[in-house]
Parts: C-alpha cells; structure tokens; sequence
C-alpha cells in the first residue's frame, strides 16, 4: 500500500492548524449572534448562506486560474493567509452585519484555497489510494476541528461570556498554519506546458461527462438537506444543551468525524465510492430525522454522533469521485464548478430552512429537509444504477 505523500501530509498539518482557529470560532458564532447580537434565525440562516455562496463562486474562478497557470501553491497560501487574518475580528463586532463582513471575507479565502488545494491532493496520489488521501486530509482537517472546539469549551468553561475572548485567540493557529503552508508545502512545476499541446487543449475543451453533470446535480438537491451546522447547534442548545457545553458536544462530533474519514476513503477505495455516498444519504435521513423528534438534551449526544458518522462520508467522497471523473487536465476547474454549484444552493438552501424554523418551529424545518434527503437517495440509488 502507498505512503500518504508529503504534499498530502503537509496540507493535513495546514488543515489541522486552521480548523483548530476556525473551530474554536464556529460552534460559538451561533450562539454568539443569537444571544449577544440577537440575531433571528432568518439573519443567521442569511450569513451562513451568503457565507458559503461567496466561497462557491470563487471556487470555480479559481480552480480554473489554477487549472490555466499550471500552479495551486500560489492560491492556497492566499486563501489560508486571508481567512487568517480575518476571524479574529469577529472579536470587534457590535451588529449581525459586521459579521455577516467577516464570513464573507473568511469565505472569499475558502473559494480561493479549496479547489487548487483539492486538485493538489488528487494530482499527488494513485487513483486506487485516492479515497485514502482525501479521507486523510478530512481527518487531519477534523482533528483540527476538535482541538479548536476543545479550546472553545475551556474558555468558555472559565468564562461563559468569553466570546470574544476565544474569537482573538484564533489567530495564533491560523498564522501557524500559513507558515507551515509557505515554507513546507513543495509544488513541483509542471514538466511541460501543457497548454501548448493542442491535443490537451482540445481534452480540456470538451464538454464534461452526463455522469459527472448528474452527481453534480443529486449533490446539489442533498445541499438543500445538508444544512447548515449552525442549526444543529441551536436546535441542541433549544434541547438543554447549555452554551458552555455546546463545543464539548461539537469536540464529540469531530473526534467521530475525524476518526472515520479515512476508514471511509479507504472503503470507498474497495468497494466503490457510489456505495458508500450512498450509506451517507440514508444516514443523514435517519439523523434529520432524529433531530425533528429530540426534546431531551441526553439524545444532542447521540445525534451528534451520527452527525459525526455522515459528515465523515459526505465531506469526502463526491470530491474524491469529482477528482476520479474529472481528469488532471481540469481537475482544478471541475472540483471548483462542484463546489460552486453545492455551495450556492447552499444560500437558498439556509436561508428557507431558517425561514421555515422561525414560521413554524424546527421539527418542521427538520422534517422538510429529512424528505429531500430521501429523495437525493432515492436519486442517488437510480443513478447508481446507470451504465457510466
């Protein structure tokens, strides 16, 4: 079996030093806008819709600048660097507004760095060992995410306000991360230029396959189930779960998460990565599900696994099958119209479901997004089906 390569391990470490700032920041945030900024649960499903729309459309821009310059270094150090320098100023804001700002310059340098840096990790390794590397950034990625959310809880253990105070200390693990990034990530340059090769010119010219298009739109509908992590959040604080142990329970989900990344990417790498995106939808229905029956805080603990469970399985196989389909030529330029279109139905996808919690209440809001994750399922299965 194939040793995970430097670049990918590097990108491990970047990612683990950067979730480590940005998760002791977002199992928070909603709770921050909530309770100290008293945003409603429209304005929070807009910031995080908005957030994650603007990531999207720089995705594509830049994934296919990077596919065009032969170069992905370049646009991940300027997309860590930015989101770096950035969250810490949640730690000044006085309006919902304000932070709408910062999620939205955070999530510029998302869609700066994600799809050149997913092209990176795919352009290093064997397509049989594929599933492995990404399964082992998104663990690195996770366990970044539980050191941050530990932080988080510990601060706020001491101080139960101490919002900003957590908010400030984030930039000393993103500015980590870039000087690891800058100085230890090696990109080597390209053999040839490719771009003169008319034969390679007129590969990457062609049209995209019907299946790649296909998985991209199921995806696409999913995003409307998919929400966003904020609601979990607010839905488990609703339940009993007080501010204070909001991150202990978030440590929980990514400690899940982190520890099944890799097992499955490497599943995905035997059995088939349609299967086990498969086990992921049929997994997010029954927690969509679990979540529009919870009223006691004990059952927060057990949704929150399963949370851990599907996000280990939906955060790392359709980029990996992206990358499988795509071919190195556009690899960068096809991950990017991936993230694009998941992350801008991500904008509506937000903004209705917080519209449907705050009209009605939030098993309504939960049982509406439990329906379409079977119906992407059921989708999902008929594609599967389908000769490629």
């Amino acid at each position: 079996m194939a040793k995970i390569s430097h670049n990918i391990k590097i990108l491990g470490w970047v990612s683990f030093l950067t979730d480590v700032s940005s998760e002791m920041i977002l199992p928070i945030l909603p709770l921050f806008l909530k309770n100290v900024l008293k945003a409603t649960m429209t304005s929070i499903g807009v910031i995080e819709g908005v957030a994650e729309a603007t990531a999207s459309l720089l995705k594509v821009a830049s994934g296919y600048w990077s596919d065009r310059v032969k170069k992905r270094k370049p646009f991940v150090v300027a997309g860590y660097g930015l989101s770096a320098l950035v969250k810490p100023l949640l730690a000044l804001t006085t309006t919902w507004g304000q932070v709408l700002g910062i999620r939205f310059a955070d999530r510029v340098g998302k869609g700066l760095r994600t799809s050149p840096r997913d092209a990176l990790i795919a352009d290093t390794s064997i397509i049989s060992q594929r599933g492995k590397s990404f399964g082992f950034h998104r663990a690195m990625d996770t366990l970044g995410a539980a050191l941050g959310t530990l932080i988080a809880f510990l601060l706020l253990t001491w101080e139960v306000e101490a919002y900003r105070l957590v908010f400030a200390l984030s930039i000393i693990p993103g500015i980590s991360a870039i000087l690891v990034l800058v100085f230890l990530l090696k990109e080597k340059p390209p053999e040839r230029q490719e771009g003169s090769d008319p034969a390679l010119t007129k590969k990457a010219s062609k049209p995209l396959p019907a299946h790649l298009l296909a998985l991209m739109g199921i995806m696409v509908v999913f995003t409307f189930a998919n929400v966003s992590y904020a609601f979990f959040i607010l839905k488990i604080n609703a339940i009993g779960i007080s501010v204070a142990l909001v991150p202990l329970v978030y440590l929980f989900y990514n400690l899940v998460y982190a520890a099944l990344s890799m097992p499955f990417g490497m599943l995905s790498d035997r059995i088939g990565r349609e299967r086990v995106l498969l086990g992921g939808f049929f997994l997010m229905t029954f927690l969509l599900w679990g979540f529009s029956k919870a009223t006691s805080s004990w059952q927060a603990w057990l949704l929150f696994f399963f949370y851990g469970i599907t996000s280990a399985i939906i955060e790392t196989i359709p980029r990996t099958l992206v990358s499988d389909w795509a071919g190195k030529d556009r690899r960068a330029s096809t991950l990017g119209l991936y993230h694009t279109l998941v992350g801008l139905a991500s904008l509506p996808a937000s903004i209705l479901f917080g519209a449907i919690w705050h009209t009605y209440n939030s098993a309504t809001a939960f049982t509406y997004a439990m329906f379409l994750s079977a119906f992407s399922f059921i989708l999902l299965l008929l594609f599967k089906r389908v000769p490629k």
